[in-house]
């Protein structure tokens, strides 16, 4: 089939390489003309493990194309997909701003039907708003449907979720629509969800919502484990086993973070106020997520007595490993914490480190080559973000270089015990008993 993908973000590239590698010819469309040469020449402008190859596989199969037109895209395209940024307002709403040009966009310059997917998450009724906003603008009167087609895209595991997904929902109550998507997900060979628009744009607010609350859930028992002595891993364990409730997304540490759980969350506290059933809830999940956070910073600061001068190692500054999207990252905010306490950060991220720098997100941190290098002379370890590179690390050599072998396990990465034996202090969270 021939589609177009408008947008070439984590979403939109991503979702467009997929689709290619499985025999779909695709355009990427994107209005920043310095990110469509950049595909052009062959780089990619994230870090998404298996992307790159991905790309350049599709694009030297003349699958896989960029373009900064979207007339060329709409043209050269059964299937038009949605896939720009949604950012939060400062009330918590959803800018729709994008949304809403694309789509006057695509009305200008549409000759033939058209299916329109909305692939970027939006407030439920986004696309009622779609499909009036392109009648106003098509001056042609083209026939058209809009349809939902949510994504579930971890950042990190991506392609692997695009291209085996647990399922996929189409929200859409017109025939030949669906045809149409059917035939775009054939391929997958993954469970296809038929729903109304509304049920499918839901869906999505609403399953992030509910992960961010298990994160929530099990740092507020993590909290408890502290007080009372337990083991916030071994509880989490035991809650995991059960088959109703799954131990994905029960990791105690410094709270979720990133471009879509502290959005989407926000966003769907306003859209349910704006509809006049306030979800209390989330906001409790919010406050929880907002208080682990400062929990973790306080022991640092209680442990160390004064930060003010004192050389404070921290390892990552991406919001999860195995990507380089430091939006939102905990781990950012937690070195801005310890800035503003007048300490002396030594910072280090496998590849995060370009945009913290590009973007000036740590001002006043000195950015290390490497973890070896950053817990050199130090005072205190933070582990921010658990990636890999920290678990081969040899401990031993890390605690003869630092000045005092104090670490601060925000991601519960390491044994407590073997942390103990090597010599270190160790502060994990919910652990029980300090090594």
């Amino acid at each position: 089939m021939d589609i177009a993908i408008i947008g070439s973000g984590y979403v939109g590239l991503v979702t467009g390489a997929c689709f290619a590698d499985v025999g779909h010819n695709v355009i990427c469309v994107d209005n920043d003309e310095r990110k469509v040469k950049t595909l052009l020449a062959g780089h990619i402008p994230i870090f998404e493990p298996g992307l790159e190859e991905l790309v350049h596989r599709n694009v030297s199969a003349h699958r896989l194309h960029f373009t900064s037109s979207i007339e060329d895209g709409v043209d050269r395209s059964q299937v038009v997909f949605i896939a720009v940024p949604t950012p939060p307002q400062a009330d918590g709403s959803v800018d729709m701003t994008y949304i809403e040009q694309v789509a006057r966009e695509i009305a200008a310059v549409m000759k033939d039907y058209r299916v329109i997917v909305d692939k970027s998450t939006v407030p439920v009724k986004t696309g009622e708003k779609v499909a009036n906003t392109i009648r106003r603008y098509n001056k042609a009167g083209v026939d058209f449907d809009v349809v939902s087609n949510p994504e579930f895209l971890r950042e990190g595991c991506a392609v692997h979720d695009l291209m085996c997904p647990d399922r996929i929902v189409i929200g859409s109550s017109n025939d030949r629509a669906l045809a149409l998507m059917k035939k775009v997900y054939e391929p997958f060979m993954a469970p296809i969800m038929v729903t109304d628009i509304n049920s499918a744009e839901l869906i999505k607010h609403a399953a992030n919502s509910f992960l961010a609350l298990k994160i929530s859930y099990i740092n507020a028992i993590s909290a408890i484990c502290e007080a009372s002595g337990a083991d916030v891993e071994k509880v989490a364990d035991g809650i995991g086993a059960d088959k109703r409730i799954g131990r994905a997304f029960l990791n105690a540490g410094l709270g979720y973070g990133g471009s879509c759980f502290p959005k989407d969350l926000a966003a769907f506290i306003a859209i349910s106020d704006e509809l006049g059933v306030p979800f209390n809830l989330l906001k409790e999940v919010q406050r929880i997520n907002r208080t682990q956070r400062e929990r973790f910073v306080k022991r640092v600061r209680e442990t160390l007595w004064v930060l003010k001068g004192k050389r404070i190692a921290v390892w990552g500054l991406t919001f999860k490993p195995d990507t380089d999207d430091v939006r939102s990252s905990v781990a950012i905010d937690v070195v801005n914490d310890l800035l503003r306490e007048g300490a002396d950060v030594v910072a280090y991220d496998p590849k995060g480190m370009d945009k913290v720098r590009e973007w000036n997100l740590c001002k006043g941190a000195m950015l290390a080559d490497s973890a070896l290098d950053a817990v050199r002379d130090a005072e205190a370890l933070v582990i921010a973000t658990e990636w890999n590179e920290f678990e081969a690390i040899n401990l031993e050599h890390v605690r003869k270089i630092m000045h005092t072998p104090i670490v601060f396990d925000g991601r519960n990465q390491f044994d407590p015990a073997t942390m103990k034996d090597l010599g270190f202090r160790y502060y994990a969270i919910g652990r029980g008993d300090v090594a």
